[in-house]
């Protein structure tokens, strides 16, 4: 007779049966409240609320604060805080710190670079020295769940950053990786564990670690790691840890399977939202699309990189479909001269962390990723997002374009939208229009043949969803040329300050919402999904060298573009453009693991 194995993660591991009364007890309530809180009425605090948009449900949620010494954290922390030169908490921090420090459960809900990771760390740290020094064989303090390996080493990074003043330990555990060093790291003891359930299941049935010791539990992207099948594992890693613990969830959406997992695994816990509940795009993000054919992406992509590449902040992430496309596109791209590199799940842990940093630290700018980098990707400076191939659907269109604008910069992302996407454009309309977005009449005139009637977004902005024709005081691009009215080089007639601010003239999108200058220096080049981003090349993904005069504008520069050609001359009668000169190639990543 043949023994049962066992198949699934986690099979396993028994549920444990807690008696709370032969459990020790631990401390979790560490908040004082600022004398400057303390003061602070209830209309100030309903006014601030409103201001950063900040929702509250749930019982005894404290007052937020506004400033970080209101946070009241030990000098330890502090420190640290006061050498990044940060102004004022974002608004999760300001009304998660306070909910954090007092023991509370709480669920979390704000858009990505909202500052969430530091919500949930610092109380973390604040919460772990508290607890007893660890003995031998002790697991965790803290267990912080994350669905992918590049945002569990990200979230491991800033633990050591801050815990080092405190000497804390943390460590990574995720697969892809081999698992000797990660074990050597549990069994020395960390306070603090980042770990992909998967990887963690492994250790724990193994009998590598143990959660004995957690009494701070935080579910990081709980939406993405339900969408990714791991609500059996992570329901079982739950299962070893004391039900009297803290639990912090962390989600950028807020749809019924989440809410379970909430209601399931958190007691009496406030609910912070900031932004719309329903799924939204960053607001600092200049949402550009642009309805082509599939064949029209690769002069596309050229004619668009020739300008992002003269920008002195031009780090990109170009998104695509598939591995297959990634790998292509990259080869294609770096063949050409382009400073390109490609990351994707069948990469090796070693190579995928060695084209992470080549792109983080700018040796090579432009990065081409399938949606396993669109979520938990945190690079700090990249300024734009390209679409290449839309993707399955508008929450994944959400997390892609939100690499860029983190930390409350601002940031542009560009779409190839073909015939093939039609059944996401309804979508993709509601999006824009929530972000007060100018919308390309011919996605409206999709998403209406698509069925369902789709009105323009920016009220009043078009006269008409069906004419190709707008009003003036756009946002600095034209009407996407399809009026002969307008001008035959694509571009108004009017002056205008390229990105600058609200009171611009003569573009063909509405007023931005960009404050003053921006690097962002293209002109109004978009033209009517034939030869949008400046038009057409033939030449595959040459790279003919950049002119500023040419692609870019002075920063808050007054320009006309009536004497300000796209091309010095006809695109149709150019002469063949000499072969880019090859660049140094870039030195192979260390060979993988045996």
């Amino acid at each position: 007779m043949r023994c049962k194995k066992f198949g699934n993660p986690g099979d396993r591991l028994r549920k444990k049966h807690w008696n709370l009364d032969e459990l020790p007890k631990f401390e979790k309530n560490f908040y004082q409240e600022h004398p400057d809180v303390v003061r602070r009425s209830s209309q100030e605090v309903e006014q601030y609320r409103r201001s950063k948009e900040i929702t509250v449900k749930g019982r005894d949620c404290p007052k937020p604060v506004m400033r970080f010494h209101e946070a009241s954290f030990p000098s330890y922390v502090m420190d640290v805080i006061n050498k990044q030169n940060w102004t004022d908490p974002t608004p999760i921090q300001a009304q998660g710190w306070p909910l954090a420090l007092s023991g509370k459960d709480m669920v979390g809900i704000a858009q990505t670079g909202s500052g969430k990771t530091l919500s949930y760390l610092l109380p973390a740290i604040v919460h772990i020295n508290h607890q007893p020094f660890l003995e031998r064989g002790d697991g965790p303090i803290c267990l912080v769940l994350a669905p992918t390996r590049e945002l569990a080493q990200q979230v491991q990074q800033v633990a050591a950053e801050y815990g080092r003043a405190s000497r804390l330990k943390s460590t990574c555990i995720y697969g892809g990786a081999p698992k000797g060093p990660q074990i050597r790291d549990l069994e020395r003891g960390v306070e603090i564990c980042i770990a992909t359930p998967g990887r963690l299941i492994d250790f724990l049935e193994a009998g590598k670690t143990n959660l004995r010791r957690c009494t701070y539990l935080v579910l990081d992207e709980a939406d993405r790691m339900l969408d990714m099948g791991f609500e059996p594992q992570i329901r079982k890693i739950v299962d070893q840890i004391r039900p009297d613990r803290q639990t912090l969830m962390w989600s950028a959406t807020w749809p019924k399977e989440v809410r379970q997992l909430a209601e399931d695994f958190l007691k009496d816990y406030v609910q912070i939202n900031v932004g719309a509940l329903q799924l939204s795009a960053n607001h600092n993000i200049l949402q550009i699309v642009d309805v082509c054919s599939d064949g029209e992406k690769e002069d596309k992509l050229v004619r668009l990189l020739e300008e992002i590449m003269s920008e002195k902040e031009n780090k990109t992430i170009i998104f695509v479909e598939t591995k297959r496309r990634c790998d292509d596109l990259t080869r294609r791209m770096r063949r050409d001269g382009w400073p390109a590199m490609g990351i994707h799940g069948d990469k090796s842990q070693q190579e995928r962390d060695w084209v992470l940093n080549e792109f983080k630290f700018g040796k090579a700018p432009i990065l081409i990723a399938t949606d396993v980098a669109s979520r938990g990707l945190d690079v700090e400076d990249v300024k734009f997002v390209i679409n290449y191939d839309y993707p399955n659907n508008s929450e994944d269109y959400i997390h892609r374009i939100g690499r860029t604008a983190r930390s409350q910069k601002t940031g542009t992302a560009y779409t190839f939208f073909t015939p093939n996407n039609m059944k996401q454009a309804h979508d993709l309309v509601s999006v824009l229009r929530e972000a007060n977005q100018a919308i390309n009449p011919k996605l409206i005139q999709m998403a209406e043949d698509r069925g369902g009637r789709s009105r323009g977004g920016r009220g009043g902005g078009y006269r008409d969803d069906r004419r190709d024709h707008y009003s003036g005081g756009r946002r600095g691009f034209n009407s996407y040329g399809q009026d002969s009215r307008s001008n035959d080089r694509g571009y108004d007639s009017g002056p205008k300050k390229v990105f600058g601010n609200k009171a611009q003239n003569g573009g063909a999108y509405g007023s931005s919402n960009y404050n003053g200058n921006s690097n962002n220096g293209f002109n109004g080049a978009y033209n009517n999904g034939q030869s949008s981003f400046g038009g057409n090349q033939s030449g595959g993904f040459g790279n003919p060298g950049f002119q500023n005069q040419q692609f870019g504008a002075s920063q808050g520069g007054i320009q006309n573009g009536m004497n300000h050609n796209q091309f010095p001359f006809n695109p149709q009668q150019q002469p063949p453009q000499p072969m880019p000169q090859q660049m140094v190639p870039f030195s192979m990543p260390p060979p993988a693991f045996p």
